[in-house]
């Protein structure tokens, strides 16, 4: 018993000591209410696994100039709650580990958009555990000092969408030629697809995956009310025009 007693000392103490660093260590996230990153530690992570220096985010595309086709996608696709929670979604967690459980892997997530931007902006693609204590924490410091808007911005624009494409401006552009704020909803369905394996769901690796995905997100989306009866159709049976599927990987 009293061995037990020790170890259960010694974990509270363990566990209080790296909370305590963690909140001691936090990054400055009230800078990103004006200024917006130029480089996230998991470009910096990339370009290590390549021995090159990380390149500076140059493109930027305001929330207001980003298609809300692909808002609303991103949206369905990632975080259907993300306006609501506060930078945790429990119902998903709950989701997630009974679907796990079932099949008895861990094939589901549950990060939320907040979330995953702690991880891209300050972390890596690590599955420690501890690594995640430390994304919960600096994901609820993003959640009390930036607007839902900022968040979901700044989110848009340095998520990994391919190998060396990061953010939605260059995405648009690589795939499909275009601007951000022209994407159409089968391209927006498309891009949001890719965004849990952004290096293997491209057009030209799984092109299969993606249609099915596209398809299974633009019906979520005329559920929802984000696309009308007409708008869904449209998108449903509109070829998607790559601009370089061969050479966009």
């Amino acid at each position: 018993m009293k061995r037990l007693l020790a170890i259960g000392s010694l974990l509270f103490f363990v566990s209080t000591a790296y909370v305590g660093y963690i909140l001691a260590t936090l990054p400055d996230i009230q800078a990103l209410k004006s200024k917006n990153p130029s480089v996230t530690a998991l470009m910096e992570q990339r370009a290590d696994e390549k021995n090159t220096t990380a390149r500076p985010i140059r493109t930027w595309v305001s929330y207001n100039n980003i298609s809300p086709h692909l808002r609303n996608a991103v949206l369905i696709a990632e975080d259907s709650g993300f306006f609501q929670h506060t930078g945790y979604d429990l119902e998903q967690i709950k989701e997630s580990a009974r679907r796990n459980w079932r099949e008895g892997g861990f094939s589901r997530g549950a990060s939320t958009i907040t979330q995953q931007l702690a991880k891209n902006l300050y972390l890596s693609t690590s599955k420690n555990p501890l690594r995640k204590i430390r994304e919960f924490f600096i994901a609820q410091e993003i959640e009390r000092n930036l607007s839902k808007f900022r968040i979901f911005e700044i989110y848009l624009n340095v998520i990994e969408w391919g190998d060396g494409i990061y953010g939605v401006g260059p995405a648009a552009q690589a795939y499909f030629g275009k601007s951000a704020s022209q994407l159409l909803p089968e391209e927006a369905a498309i891009l949001a697809a890719m965004i849990p394996n952004p290096r293997r769901y491209t057009p030209a690796r799984n092109l299969k995956y993606l249609e099915k995905r596209k398809a299974e997100i633009l019906s979520r989306l005329s559920r929802w009310n984000y696309l009308d009866k007409d708008e869904y159709e449209a998108a449903r049976v509109r070829p998607v025009v790559f601009r370089q599927v061969s050479q966009v990987h």
